[in-house]
């Protein structure tokens, strides 16, 4: 008998604490719900899925919980977050548009355009390091930059934002619901850090194919996925393993994208120290200096013109491709890498022409196709079509 009560007290316990993390998250989304509405958290019931490595990743000191994730998803399209009270990070990174803003480099406060075009945060919080030049290991480190940066939610210090977010009545109980203390801008990016790593994407045709349904992809798909590994050389670069099924080495690369033959110039000109956040920011995103890439944080030569190999996963809604926007199509990328990229000095090795057939390019881009997730099939399927037209007349010189 007082092993049964014993058991019982254990149940009482865990039913209690789950109904009490209910309830916080329930008072936290009903003090927010004057906020607009960010994209849902997405169920880990997904075809492909690598829950080991998800479980892995979310860091001890920052985990999840239903009501840390719905004060981040307010807090993810809270526009008083920036100086001017209309900037936000959907405006960058809109569920719609692949948690990007489908623009060449991204426009911020004042209309001010930077030079980076935005990455998407689907499955980003896998990455090994965040930005195109991994000038931050962490979401929660990246969530801070937008907010400080000058050309992007224009907030002049970490206080002010504090200051501001503090004032609202809501803000301030939800804080204290969720973390026990008053607001500071190390909690506001923990919210914003654990929404984040909710929206994970995978349950692709090719999510299915590789779990053993034969026909989940198509005939040209599966050429070009035989081309990935093959001819192709894409794999060297964009690893896919089924316990890290991410298509990226989360490594930096010069694949003559950023080939200017000033950027050794460039490289020299710089005096200021890599540990400066701020300055690093600014450089990053609204200097000349921004096509060196991974140089600015490691000043490595082996690094200039370096930047993060981005994951394959809806790219047919992520568009335009490559750190600064610079490739309309998938078939501009997939042309560019077969004739080996623009040749500079800091060539990565493994960029050489490929010789592909513009038949193997078609597969190559159909075999991307297949790396959809089921909430932009419509979208991605409209998307391949209009590249394909474009493609098309490229090849007839219209």
């Amino acid at each position: 008998m007082p092993a049964n009560h014993s058991i019982a007290r254990v149940a009482l316990r865990a039913a209690l604490a789950m109904l009490t993390a209910v309830a916080t998250a329930c008072a936290v989304a009903s003090t927010i719900r004057a906020s607009r509405s960010g994209a849902s958290p997405k169920s880990e019931h997904q075809v492909g899925f690598p829950a080991e490595l998800y479980a892995r990743s979310i860091p001890p000191d920052n985990p999840q919980t239903p009501a840390k994730i719905a004060l981040g998803q307010a807090l993810f399209v809270e526009q008083r977050l920036s100086a001017d009270n209309l900037q936000h990070c959907e405006g960058c990174h809109n569920y719609a548009l692949g948690f990007t803003d489908q623009k060449k480099t991204s426009v911020g406060i004042d209309q001010q355009v930077g030079r980076r075009n935005a990455p998407t945060i689907l499955n980003a919080m896998f990455n090994t390091s965040q930005f195109w030049d991994g000038r931050t290991q962490t979401l929660e480190e990246q969530a801070k930059s937008p907010i400080l940066n000058p050309i992007e939610m224009g907030m002049k210090s970490s206080d002010e934002v504090v200051a501001k977010i503090k004032a609202m009545p809501r803000y301030s109980e939800a804080f204290e619901r969720v973390f026990g203390r008053e607001v500071n801008f190390d909690d506001i990016a923990r919210a914003l850090a654990s929404y984040e790593r909710t929206q994970i994407s995978f349950d692709s045709p090719f999510d299915h194919y590789m779990a053993g349904e034969s026909g989940a992809i198509d005939e040209s798909a599966k050429r070009g996925w035989k081309i990935f590994n093959g001819n192709g050389r894409c794999v060297a670069c964009h690893a896919w393993r089924r316990e890290r099924p991410l298509f990226t080495d989360g490594r930096f690369h010069n694949v003559g994208v950023s080939s200017g033959a000033a950027l050794a110039h460039k490289a020299n000109a710089i005096n200021t120290s890599g540990d400066d956040s701020t300055q690093l920011d600014k450089l990053a995103t609204d200097s000349g200096l921004s096509d060196l890439g991974r140089y600015l944080v490691t000043r490595k030569p082996t690094d200039i013109g370096a930047f993060r190999t981005p994951d394959l996963r809806n790219l047919l809604v992520t568009q335009p491709y490559f750190h600064d926007g610079s490739a309309a199509t998938l078939w501009n990328v997939v042309a560019h890498f077969n004739q080996g990229g623009v040749h500079n000095p800091f060539l990565d090795s493994a960029i050489v022409p490929l010789d592909l057939s513009k038949a193997d390019e078609d597969d190559l881009v159909a075999f991307l196709a297949t790396l959809t997730s089921p909430e932009y099939e419509r979208a991605a399927k409209a998307e391949y079509h209009r590249q394909y037209r474009i493609s098309r007349d490229a090849i007839s010189g219209r």
